[in-house]
């Protein structure tokens, strides 16, 4: 039989694999230095449309309910 901490192990896991996934697409666009923090040069600032920001609106839900289900994990 599964039990609900187990439940919540695995949902934790797709949902970790969900996060990397749209953190991913989001870096897409952005040179190797500036995906991890440098500054690639001239860049400029440019407003999230359409579906960057819907994926963006995503990810944040996604990383909200990732920390729900570990604090319930914890406390089961």
């Amino acid at each position: 039989m599964i039990d609900t901490k187990q439940i919540l192990f695995f949902t934790q896991i797709a949902i970790s694999v969900i996060l990397i996934v749209l953190i991913a697409v989001q870096q897409r666009g952005t040179a190797l230095g500036a995906g991890f923090g440098g500054s690639g040069g001239g860049e400029s600032y440019s407003q999230r449309r359409g579906i960057q920001k819907k994926i963006y609106y995503a990810s944040i839900v996604i990383a909200a309910l990732f920390i729900i289900l570990g604090i319930l994990n914890l406390l089961i």
